[in-house]
């Protein structure tokens, strides 16, 4: 692969990179008791507790709601980040990445 094409591959990377990061994905449990925000680059964004929907005396089902949410959110965006790679992965490895 020649200078040229691999300084085009870093382009095409780097112009993934911006739109991970730009992209939000939102997954919701609970009925809405729990909302988790996450960006494309897997970095949480906000998580948002609805009081209404949150019975104090088990907060168990809360946590349980919170992790499936951020569990859920960060598989999406694994699975979006792997989507938008997949057609560099051969290019990328020509490149010692």
């Amino acid at each position: 692969m020649s200078r040229f094409d691999q300084a085009k591959m870093v382009m095409r990377v780097k112009k993934i990179q911006k739109e991970l990061e730009k992209q939000i994905i939102t997954v919701e449990k609970g009925e809405g008791a729990v909302t988790v925000e996450i960006s494309g680059e897997q970095k949480i964004k906000k998580i948002h507790i609805d009081p209404q929907y949150v019975d104090l005396d088990d907060i168990g089902q809360l946590e349980r709601w919170i992790e499936d949410a951020v569990k859920e959110a960060i598989a999406s965006s694994q699975k979006i980040a792997a989507e938008k790679m997949q057609p560099m992965m051969g290019a990328l490895g020509d490149l010692g990445l």
